[in-house]
């Protein structure tokens, strides 16, 4: 009867042990597997079927059970997790993609998107489950781009003009981004700002004194990155075709101008096409309707505007006129052109893809 129950003892080879000794610590390995590779290594220690089952809270069965399953088939044999065994997804593949359907195509009755704590709410999950579920699909439902399509008949040809001026300029001229930034304001606070310090953040009044406005005209090299620039107290055509007189004298005379421009009104003044029927070497583009993205010179506006002006204290139009000629000076002085990379053939697939999209209304 005592050899009924005596232990039959496992020899393992040697590179067998090893490899069920790094089974049986590596974080990695599920736990199922782990154990079985901990009753494998046991066994062959010579620790009885019993004395393995109470060290590791299992049946003795069950110790037996491995140990044959690995006498057949080897360490194959207990690799093999079983269907539905294993630790179960906390949340279903279904939770996920209703999140994400939601996120997408739904609102809530109380704002017009959701967050993560109303979505988290809904679904009965965890706002930081919803917040997960967001960053793996790149979705970011707060936040809202603005656009507008052109409208423009000519909108092709307009735009294979220009990107095909900045992708290739011709030799012998130069090629100007050229638009007005106008009434920028000269604003000073009602009080001083406090300062910036460790853990804080600089504080400005809320509120603000209006000293006068200026406009500012500029052309922007797009080869270069240099300004031609002017502030003037307003923007008419009488101003516009000053500063074309600057850009005339400042460029040296055998050299052909392109200037891309917009669509305002007074770029195609009456006075202003007789200005250039004078000046030959002037060459005008003008940009898609409803298309400022494609006029360079507006990335430098938004530089300026965030570098210089939005957060300047102004005392008096003389101050705000003097603190852009110092902007455009230290400009030229290091100049950083920006680098057109995006083909016509690009953005009109682009802007097809978008037309698509819309309502038919539109």
């Amino acid at each position: 009867m005592q050899g009924m129950w005596r232990t039959h003892l496992l020899s393992l080879p040697k590179h067998e042990t090893v490899l069920l000794q790094q089974l049986s610590k590596a974080p990695s390995t599920p736990q199922g597997i782990a154990l079985r590779a901990r009753i494998l290594l046991a066994s062959s220690e010579g620790k009885t079927n019993s004395t393995i089952a109470r060290e590791y809270h299992i049946s003795r069965p069950t110790v037996v059970t491995w140990k044959g399953r690995y006498e057949k088939e080897g360490v194959d044999g207990i690799m093999h997790i079983a269907d539905g065994r294993g630790r179960k997804p906390q949340i279903e593949e279904k939770k996920i993609e209703a999140i994400i359907y939601d996120t997408l195509h739904t609102t809530p009755e109380d704002a017009t998107h959701w967050s993560t704590r109303s979505l988290a709410k809904k679904h009965q999950v965890s706002h930081d489950f919803v917040k997960t579920v967001w960053q793996e699909h790149g979705l970011k439902p707060w936040l809202v781009k603005t656009f507008k399509v052109s409208t423009d008949p000519h909108f092709i040809d307009k735009l294979k003009d220009v990107v095909g001026l900045y992708l290739n300029p011709p030799e012998h001229a130069l090629v100007f981004s050229l638009d007005e930034k106008t009434q920028i304001q000269a604003l000073d606070r009602t009080q001083a700002a406090l300062p910036l310090s460790f853990g804080k953040k600089q504080t400005v009044t809320h509120d603000y004194k209006r000293n006068g406005t200026t406009s500012l005209f500029a052309a922007l090299d797009i080869l270069k990155g240099k300004i031609i620039g002017s502030c003037m107290e307003r923007h008419r055509h009488q101003e516009f075709i000053a500063f074309l007189d600057r850009i005339d004298q400042v460029v040296a005379t055998d050299v052909a101008i392109h200037c891309i421009v917009d669509n305002y009104s007074t770029h195609k003044h009456a006075e202003v096409q007789a200005w250039l029927k004078a000046h030959p070497r002037f060459h005008f583009h003008f940009i898609p309707t409803s298309s400022s993205w494609l006029n360079l010179v507006e990335r430098w506006f938004g530089e300026i505007t965030r570098k210089r002006i939005r957060r300047g204290v102004f005392r008096s139009v003389a101050e705000l006129v003097a603190a852009i000629d110092d902007y455009i000076r230290y400009n030229n002085q290091h100049p950083k052109p920006f680098i057109w990379t995006k083909t016509a053939d690009e953005i009109i697939a682009k802007v097809n893809a978008c037309k698509s999209i819309l309502p038919t209304s539109h």
